[in-house]
C-alpha cells in the first residue's frame, strides 16, 4: 500500500485517492466532504498555479481548486 501524502506533493497529471483528513482541521474536513472530497474519492491533479496556490484537481467530473490550507488537510494516496 502506498503511504499517505498532502495533496501539495503530487505532481500534475498525477491520480490519486482521498485516505482521510488531517484531525486539527475539522472546520476545513466539513468543507471538503461538502465539495465530494469523501475518503475514497478519486482524482486527477490539473495544474499547479505558481507558488503551489491554489492547486487544481479534477474530481467527480468537474475543476476544483484549493487553497494551501485547505489543501494540505487532505491526505490522499498516489494511484499508480
Amino acid at each position: 500500500m502506498n503511504d499517505k501524502i498532502q495533496l501539495r506533493d503530487l505532481a500534475v497529471g498525477s491520480t490519486g485517492k482521498v485516505v482521510g483528513y488531517e484531525k486539527t482541521a475539522r472546520g476545513y474536513k466539513g468543507k471538503l466532504l461538502a465539495m465530494g472530497l469523501t475518503p475514497g474519492t478519486q482524482f486527477t491533479v490539473t495544474r499547479h498555479a505558481p507558488l503551489g496556490d491554489p492547486v487544481e484537481i479534477l474530481v467527480r467530473g468537474f475543476k476544483l481548486s484549493l487553497r494551501k490550507d485547505e489543501a494540505k488537510t487532505l491526505f490522499v494516496e498516489e494511484m499508480k
